[in-house]
């Protein structure tokens, strides 16, 4: 059985779930991860780009990185209209009938102003455009808005404006247990971070300097990591994230992480991924193993820009990936064992 406990587990995640951090205004999971971070005793810098780096010194010269995204997707404004309501478009993989009509943050410079996302009515004849959203076309950014019954001056007394950051409200974030299951929005990447935490609490000394690196912006692109990656030298990097459920891949629900070979963006480091593979048969977890594409993380898109030479990616399997996410609080334990055992070990 894992070290960690699932109830454990579960709060850590519940608690990042509910601190806001949609892909450049982290600020408010900053915060919190600065502080719980110094508590573990170790080096704790946030770096110009806004990635939080934990140091684990170790014996050896060289040095690790393992990364998990603080960000989440979302939306960012386009418009503010004259009646107050507010037009918005996606901020990484998002899409609005995932979100579904319901209470969303606009996190204003000032205040946050909670509205609803619609969609319009459904009550409609053929002669009303939001006819063809029921019946036959995709439901897009452009189709719905963020009603907040506010005037356009009161949101621009709140700060609300086009640039604004839209995340789903925290009136309905909350997550719920299913059993030894966690389902909530944001698993990707709050679980994730859940994990770096409990690892930074584990690590003490370790074969060469670990960087716990809780990565900024990687929904837009990977930023956070490819500036960490760009001026720190390291021999290795693993990116810590989801690993999607369905059909085309051969993967299983349940506690066994995934270990990818390749995804969207290129081939991960098959020497790095035998390590892994020891350290998970050192913390007698199973693991499964999978080529995937359609996703990319911190790692591969280090090592196809050329930071790295070597990369690998740890997942957890997640159903309704960058929706209402579920996952195996067991698969998430087995992450830290097997990265604990990996750490530790590393020559």
């Amino acid at each position: 059985m894992p070290s960690i406990s699932y109830d454990r587990l579960f709060t850590e995640i519940e608690t990042l779930v509910m601190h806001h951090s949609p892909s450049g205004m982290e600020g408010e999971i900053d915060e919190f991860l600065l502080y719980r971070l110094r508590e573990c005793g170790h080096e704790v810098v946030q770096d110009p780009a806004g990635n939080i780096i934990v140091k684990v010194s170790g014996r050896n010269e060289g040095a690790i990185a393992v990364t998990a995204h603080k960000d989440e997707i979302g939306a960012i404004v386009k418009t503010v209209r004259a009646d107050g309501r507010v037009e918005i478009r996606a901020l990484g993989g998002a899409f609005p009938w995932v979100y579904g009509e319901g209470v969303v943050d606009l996190l204003g410079d000032t205040a946050v102003v909670s509205g609803v996302l619609s969609f319009g009515s459904r009550h409609v004849s053929h002669e009303s455009p939001q006819k063809a959203k029921q019946d036959e076309a995709p439901l897009r950014w452009q189709d719905v808005w963020v009603e907040t019954k506010c005037g356009a001056r009161e949101l621009r007394e709140a700060g609300v404006r086009p640039g604004t950051r839209m995340v789903v409200g925290k009136h309905r974030k909350r997550p719920f247990r299913i059993k030894d299951y966690i389902a909530s929005y944001t698993l990707d990447n709050k679980a994730s971070i859940a994990i770096l935490l409990v690892l930074a609490e584990k690590l003490r000394e370790c074969g060469r300097n670990i960087y716990l690196v809780a990565s900024a912006k990687e929904e837009v692109g990977a930023m956070g990591a490819l500036y960490f990656t760009q001026r720190q030298p390291l021999d290795a990097l693993v990116a810590l994230e989801i690993c999607p459920l369905a059909p085309e891949y051969p993967i299983e629900d349940g506690i066994a992480p995934v270990l990818l070979s390749q995804d969207g963006y290129g081939l991960y480091d098959e020497g790095l991924n035998r390590d892994l593979r020891q350290a998970a048969a050192r913390s007698n977890v199973p693991l499964q193993l999978a080529a995937i594409s359609g996703f990319g993380s911190d790692a591969s898109l280090a090592m196809k820009f050329g930071h790295i030479g070597r990369a690998a990616c740890l997942g957890f399997p997640t159903q309704n990936t960058h929706g209402y996410e579920i996952a195996h609080l067991g698969a998430m334990a087995n992450c830290i064992e097997v990265l604990a055992a990996f750490c530790a070990g590393t020559p």
